[in-house]
């Protein structure tokens, strides 16, 4: 599952990404086979954290199972 993560809230991504240019016809972020298309991955900082990526507006998404 995919989320948007803010300061001090995590968004589901319907409330970013559907007025993004880069989002699919649903509104929801380009995600294939395990990896954000509309972002670019960051480097995690320990092994218990989800995986990370900055999407191209700017916004912390994590990749939470």
């Amino acid at each position: 599952m995919l989320v948007i993560l803010m300061e001090n809230q995590i968004l589901p991504p319907q409330q970013v990404c559907q007025s993004c240019l880069m989002a699919d016809q649903s509104g929801q972020p380009r995600w294939h086979q395990g990896q954000l298309r509309c972002g670019r991955a960051l480097r995690k900082g320990t092994i218990d954290q989800p995986e990370q990526y900055e999407c191209q507006m700017g916004f912390r998404i994590a990749h939470i199972e």
